[in-house]
């Protein structure tokens, strides 16, 4: 098992960055009229779910990271539902929305054995 020196280090936070990318690239494509509107939302929900990890990464208290790390998991289900929703509205490809999709139901896992994994360990 690799070292942890560094929130960049966590798998998870390398994933979330990763579908970031992806959903940057996405969003591109989308209509002018959505820059404000939906480009936006799904861009800051996206960011929120790498950000918060790294945030409760540099908490000192396992209560607070926890709390981040779930923050990550309400920030991840957000993005899912604004990109069904591009897709349902037809302003991308659904294919691609379904890609990231099963990216993203991977990263909830990941999300979701960190947190247990997490729970399960004594406090200090």
């Amino acid at each position: 098992m690799a070292e942890i020196n560094s929130y960049r280090d966590l798998k998870v936070w390398q994933r979330a960055m990763d579908i970031a990318v992806l959903v940057y690239e996405l969003t591109r494509s989308f209509p002018r009229d959505e820059q404000y509107g939906l480009t936006s939302q799904v861009r800051r929900s996206i960011v929120s779910v790498a950000a918060n990890i790294a945030e409760g990464y540099g908490r000192s208290t396992k209560p607070a990271y926890l709390s981040f790390l779930r923050i990550s998991q309400g920030s991840l289900k957000e993005t899912e539902t604004h990109l069904i929703l591009a897709s349902r509205l037809s302003i991308c490809d659904e294919e691609v929305v379904t890609g990231i999709l099963s990216q993203t139901d991977e990263l909830g896992r990941m999300l979701r054995g960190l947190i247990v994994s997490l729970e399960a360990r004594p406090s200090h």
